[in-house]
């Protein structure tokens, strides 16, 4: 942690430099999670020769390795040295709710921690997390993604009940709507024109907490920037159908996806739940071969 820390001390271009080095070394080593990738790319990009896919899959990589270098932007840099690197958009549509809660519906791209940082900074939001299971780096997370949003409050995905009371309250609730939960709380909607699990709970909480729901996203300019952007809230949502508004949000994200497919975090087993009766279309994951042990002598 300490040298990862040290990175955020590198001029920007060698950060950069040094996240595609990264990244070149991950697409040769990491097996399986460059099988999930590739296997994303195929099944939602049909359109596309093989070699484009291929040409995608090593940038997307390139920008994973870039990623581990933001997010130490994103938690140790000082903020003067963000100032200079971004343009926020749409600030007003969180500015006129006027006191009413809202979702800032996030997507998983690979710039995530600079996105919510930037926007921490001019305007306080809570945030929706799964805990990681190593305590050093979940304190770590959660005293970075505060340094910029001090008063915030992170909620356990779990955790409904503190998230509505927030959303009552007015607050504003970071929600990534965008990856597979399992069948328990999901219907199936085409993402990408595959049956994908997507969760319901978007409608769900906009409906009982009252709240609006605004597309949020965040991507890398090839000039080194950050465009960060708070779109305006959707309309007619939710209608009160299940499958329907499902649609609709995976068609909004895959619509933004397509602008800077390179960015998105393509190594989640976005398909992993299936239809019934539909084959798993990833690779079986390999077991690692334990150690035997030498047997004792009688």
């Amino acid at each position: 942690m300490g040298l990862w820390r040290l990175t955020a001390l590198l001029p920007y271009g060698m950060m950069m430099w040094l996240g595609r080095g990264l990244g070149r070394v991950l697409l040769r080593v990491g097996g399986f999670r460059r099988a999930i990738a590739s296997r994303n790319l195929e099944l939602c990009f049909p359109e596309k020769t093989t070699q484009q896919r291929q040409l995608l899959l090593i940038k997307n990589f390139e920008d994973l390795g870039i990623s581990l270098f933001e997010v130490a932007m994103a938690w140790w840099w000082p903020w003067r040295r963000f100032a200079e690197r971004f343009e926020l958009h749409g600030l007003e549509h969180l500015e006129q709710l006027n006191g009413q809660g809202a979702l800032l519906m996030a997507m998983h791209y690979t710039t995530l921690e600079v996105g919510g940082q930037i926007l921490a900074h001019y305007y306080s939001t809570d945030g929706m997390y799964r805990p990681h299971g190593n305590p050093v780096y979940d304190y770590l997370q959660q005293k970075g993604r505060l340094s910029n949003n001090p008063d915030c409050a992170v909620f356990p995905r779990e955790d409904v009940r503190g998230v509505l009371k927030a959303l009552r309250r007015g607050r504003v609730i970071w929600y990534a709507p965008d990856q597979d939960y399992g069948r328990k709380q999901s219907v199936f909607a085409p993402f990408f024109g595959v049956p994908a699990a997507s969760v319901t709970a978007t409608a769900k909480l906009a409906r009982a907490g009252n709240a609006k729901v605004l597309p949020f996203t965040h991507v890398r300019l090839a000039n080194g920037h950050y465009r960060v952007t708070v779109h305006p809230p959707l309309e007619n949502f939710p209608s009160g159908d299940d499958v329907a508004d499902a649609t609709r949000i995976n068609n909004i994200i895959e619509a933004f996806i397509r602008v800077t497919p390179e960015q998105y975090l393509w190594v989640h087993r976005r398909f992993k739940t299936r239809p019934p009766g539909a084959e798993s279309v990833y690779p079986a994951k390999r077991k690692r071969k334990g150690r035997k042990r030498a047997k004792k002598p009688n």
